[in-house]
Formats: C-alpha cells, sequence, structure tokens
C-alpha cells in the first residue's frame, strides 16, 4: 500500500486572515499555481470525484492534491493509490477548516515546483470551510442528491463563496425525490453567478464536465 506524508497543521497566528489569503494567492500567481478549494459535507463524494476528475486530467496539467481531516490518512491514500500523483495529509488538530496561514504551510510541505494545479480537500461540514478565505484561486463545493436540494437556503454562506456547485449522486435522484430544477433556483438566490454541474462520480456522467470546467479555469487563469 503506498504511504503519503502526514503534515501536522497548526493553527494561524495571524489575525487578519483575508491579508494573508490575498497575499497567498498573489504568491500563487507569481508561480502558476491555481489553487482549487473544494468543500462539502462528509460522505458527498469528494474522493470519488476527485479521482475521477483527476484522471481525466492527469496528462493536460501537472496536479498534487492536500487532502485536509481532522485525523486520518485514508482519503489521501486512497487518492494516491488511485490517481499516482503527489498527495500530502493534513491534520488539523480538530480544527473543522483550513485558513491561509494553515494552507500555506501544507503548501510549502508539497512543494509547488513544476506544477499546474493543486486541489486543496477541505475538511466535511458546510459552515466552518465557508467562513476562512483559504487563498485559493477558486472555490468550489460538491452537494449531493441524498442531502436534499433545500440545502442552499439552509447554508447560505457556502453556496455565496463557490464559483462552482458540483452536484452529485444525481444517479439516485429518483430515490430522494430530488429536483434539480429546484436546486438551481435555490443556489441561484444564494449565488447567480455560480456554475452549477449535475454528475454521477459513481457512473461517471457529467465528471467530464467538471473536469473541462476546471482545465478551462486553471488556462485561462494562467493566461491573465
Amino acid at each position: 500500500m503506498d504511504t503519503v506524508k502526514v503534515i501536522e497543521i497548526k493553527k494561524s497566528v495571524f489575525e487578519d486572515n483575508d491579508r494573508d489569503a490575498d497575499r497567498l494567492r498573489a504568491e500563487l500567481k507569481g508561480k502558476g499555481v491555481y489553487l482549487l478549494n473544494l468543500m462539502s459535507s462528509p460522505g458527498s463524494g469528494k474522493t470519488t470525484t476527485l479521482i475521477k476528475t483527476i484522471n481525466l486530467l492527469k496528462e493536460k496539467l501537472r496536479i498534487a492534491v492536500m487532502e485536509a481531516d481532522i485525523d486520518s490518512d485514508v482519503d489521501a491514500v486512497k487518492i494516491k493509490e488511485a490517481t499516482g500523483i503527489d498527495t500530502i495529509q493534513l491534520h488539523t488538530g480538530g480544527m473543522c477548516h483550513l485558513d491561509a496561514e494553515m494552507t500555506r504551510q501544507g503548501l510549502d510541505n508539497i512543494g509547488l515546483e513544476g506544477l499546474d494545479l493543486v486541489i486543496l480537500e477541505n475538511v466535511g461540514n458546510l459552515v466552518c470551510p465557508a467562513e476562512f478565505d483559504t487563498g485559493a484561486s477558486r472555490n468550489a463545493m460538491i452537494l449531493s442528491v441524498p442531502e436534499g436540494d433545500d440545502k442552499p437556503l439552509k447554508y447560505p454562506l457556502m453556496f455565496s463563496v463557490c464559483d462552482v456547485v458540483v452536484i452529485n449522486k444525481m444517479d439516485a435522484a429518483a430515490l430522494f425525490d430530488f429536483d434539480l430544477a429546484k436546486c438551481r433556483a435555490n443556489i441561484a438566490m444564494r449565488n447567480p453567478k455560480a456554475e452549477v454541474i449535475p454528475i454521477s462520480a459513481k457512473t461517471g456522467e457529467g465528471v467530464e464536465l467538471f473536469a473541462e470546467w476546471l482545465l478551462n479555469e486553471v488556462n485561462n487563469w494562467k493566461n491573465k
């Protein structure tokens, strides 16, 4: 079984996280490294979605992943074994989110030389991660069908800060009476600019659309 480096992340000592995030964004831009902050609830299918997306993109972009959890390295090992790309585990020491300084600690350990894209899989919940700017180029989230089409109404900040919402487990929509049109409308109430991409990570349906969105994002960002 592949092993992954485990980094114990320390809470930021800086009070002004927004300032730190802006500084980190500028540094990443100077190095040509696009950082995607991926958020969701536990069990939404983040890791499976990431694996399939990375395998579609790894011949086109040089990618690394930072997997953030309170404990364990299960998902980091899974991603490394399934994709072969550089992956590290970030332990947050009980914190339910990452901030910009904590993200920087992870980036310092993964090494940015030669990379195009780093994906940060944030700690799984719909509250804390949305409150802290990580310094990412873009924010993305995965909403799974079993969570319900009303989640944008219950967790407004999460949907407000995300540039793209991937709706996963569409293969189970009928089982959960999930209304995609209603969900789109609820997302638009919180964030009319958010891209919405329905997928099924299990079957692979729609994953190529998310991969295409991400590839275009990285290429357009690099050319600005």
